[in-house]
């Protein structure tokens, strides 16, 4: 009788990887619309303090959330790398756009499935179920980010009382 081998197939998923203060993270470039170089946040009242405010993105009212913030990380200066990566997100059957504000966009990464390590049980300060996996590094690791869960029905009620502030607050290009 002849022997059948079965090809395993490994996905390949691309991600961009992006930078928070001394640790690199990445999402799906399926998630990311644009990447915006730092502009003008007009902060949004009584908004939580990683909620940095809003920006106008193409006539649309668009919630930048500060990543720092977000993952409990010190505030820092922007610089010339600081950016805003624009992000689709999906909550409840509902797409939302989403500002994140990085410290600096890395690279592109090409990843197959098989290279993706499991998310540690302990010893991470971030949710397991933010993280899809780990991607080993020569000298560390990078956080493969489950964007979706990362932003959950609180920054989706958030962008729905930042778009509410249309016409009370100026959002204009500059």
């Amino acid at each position: 009788m002849e022997e059948k081998k079965v090809d395993i197939i490994d996905n390949v998923n691309t991600y961009l990887s992006f930078k928070l203060k001394d640790e690199y993270f990445a999402t799906n470039v399926k998630k990311v619309l644009t990447i915006l170089e730092m502009k003008p946040i007009t902060k949004v009242p009584n908004s939580p303090d990683y909620m940095r405010g809003v920006i106008n993105l193409r006539g649309n009212v668009l919630s930048v959330i500060d990543m720092r913030l977000k993952f409990g990380m010190p505030t820092t200066e922007f610089t010339t790398e600081t950016c805003i990566i624009v992000i689709n997100i999906e909550i409840d059957n509902e797409e939302l756009q989403l500002g994140i504000l990085v410290d600096a966009v890395d690279e592109v990464l090409e990843i197959k499935d098989s290279e993706i390590g499991e998310s540690p049980s302990i010893g991470t300060k971030y949710k397991n179920e933010f993280l899809q996996g780990m991607y080993k590094l020569e000298d560390g690791f990078i956080m493969l980010l489950d964007i979706d869960q990362i932003f959950k029905t609180e920054d989706t009620i958030l962008n729905k009382e930042a778009e509410s502030l249309v016409g009370l607050v100026d959002i204009t290009e500059s």
